[in-house]
């Protein structure tokens, strides 16, 4: 595009290079050849009526050269702005209109920022969106538990509603499928039934959590269902986050690749309606926790999702690990506490 406007204006004449690349640019040239020659002979010729005859017509062809050479310019000119201007200006337009087209087709299917998979926590990542979380009224998050939701809420300044959809603990494929995931990551002599019982233990420590950081939510809704998506997804108003677990190039480090797709994209659009068709499915388990919800209230709801009692000393101890997660996702990511 460059080299074709380059080329272009290397072409563009002005009106004065105009009058010699014309058929006028002849004419003129005529007239002065005669001029020229006319007023050289008249010199050289005796006074009389012959030389006055020869110097006339020098004269007259001279002052016609002139005011030929003037008139030119003048109409080359106007020409120029009554038909190469317009065009100039209608391809200005057509490029910005084009330029507008893409930058549009920009926001709707290519993310407006990528982080790469790392073995340390990508502070960037983490400022980015906890920006977009404090400037948000609503927050949807889908994962296996909901400690790093609650974890967020905890660290946020704002009040907002959360939505979160998280892994059935009653269910066995939801923590076998995760379990198995984990266990291709982890080194060959980590037992099959030592990260099923982290993860089962992870969604118990999610559900505490969610209960604590109840006062900085109008409410916090929560979905269980089988065997979640690996990737987890964070939803704002303005924004998307997805951190693609199942991204095999980043298999091997700790912190997956992920990616920021803003309002309005053809992501976003997905996800959203997405998420908002699982959670507000009739045949789905669905529970809320509210600022009013008590401790005997909450402990009878976590027998309700997970199928087990829960004791105040058992709750005590979830509360503890839940701090301590918090404590140390907190500093991992810089977030401060």
């Amino acid at each position: 595009m460059k080299q074709v406007a380059a080329d272009g204006g290397s072409r563009r004449r002005t009106p004065l290079q105009e009058i010699f690349w014309t058929r006028t640019s002849l004419l003129l040239t005529v007239l002065v050849v005669v001029a020229g020659l006319s007023l050289w002979l008249a010199g050289l010729m005796d006074p009389g009526t012959g030389k006055n005859l020869v110097t006339s017509l020098g004269t007259g062809t001279l002052i016609s050269a002139i005011v030929g050479f003037g008139t030119t310019l003048i109409t080359a000119s106007a020409s120029q702005r009554a038909l190469v201007t317009p065009v100039i200006e209608e391809s200005r337009r057509a490029l910005e209109d084009l330029s507008a087209e893409y930058r549009a087709l920009n926001k709707e299917f290519f993310p407006t920022d990528v982080f790469e998979a790392t073995t340390d926590p990508d502070p960037a990542f983490n400022r980015g969106l906890m920006a977009d979380l404090n400037a948000t009224r609503q927050y949807f998050f889908r994962g296996f538990s909901g400690r790093h939701a609650a974890a967020r809420l905890l660290l946020s300044r704002t009040e907002r509603e959360l939505r979160a959809i998280i892994a059935d603990p009653r269910d066995a494929n939801s923590i076998s499928g995760r379990a198995r995931y984990l266990l291709r990551r982890e080194a060959g002599d980590v037992d099959y039934e030592q990260i099923q019982t982290r993860l089962d233990e992870e969604i118990r420590i999610g559900l505490v959590g969610l209960f604590l950081a109840r006062g900085h939510c109008a409410q916090v809704d929560i979905t269980v269902i089988a065997d979640p998506p690996l990737d987890r997804l964070e939803l704002f108003d303005d924004s998307v986050w997805l951190s693609l677990y199942s991204d095999v190039r980043g298999a091997t480090k700790l912190y997956p690749r992920s990616l920021r797709f803003s309002e309005g994209s053809f992501l976003y659009n997905m996800e959203r309606a997405e998420f908002l068709r699982v959670s507000q499915s009739r045949t789905g388990r669905h529970f809320r926790i509210t600022s009013a919800t008590t401790r005997p209230d909450f402990l009878a709801l976590f027998e309700k999702i997970t199928g087990s009692p829960l004791s105040e000393e058992q709750f005590r101890e979830l509360e503890g690990k839940f701090h301590a997660f918090r404590t140390e996702f907190s500093e991992v990511a810089e977030l401060g506490s």
